[in-house]
């Protein structure tokens, strides 16, 4: 599983996990299978992911990268590190 953040059209940051970052990129581009938030938002640009160890590992820490403020996950984007 992997851990992912993408900008969207307008600047903003939308957090999400996936077991194929290729195919979900794809998806908030150009599918509706892409997140509610992105469609109308797109395109989309792939800023950061990070492997995690399994669905539960994922969850989690896209639950706590969604708790930080935006200075926070662009210096964790621009580190490329968490």
């Amino acid at each position: 599983w992997m851990m992912y953040v993408v900008e969207c059209s307008d600047g903003t940051l939308y957090t999400g996990i996936t077991t194929s970052i290729k195919r979900r990129i794809l998806e908030h581009n150009f599918g509706m299978r892409g997140a509610k938030y992105t469609r109308s938002r797109r395109p989309v640009r792939l800023k950061f992911s990070m492997e995690c160890e399994d669905h539960s590992d994922a969850a989690r820490k896209e639950s706590r990268f969604k708790k930080l403020t935006k200075a926070e996950k662009i210096r964790i984007i621009n580190a490329q590190s968490w």
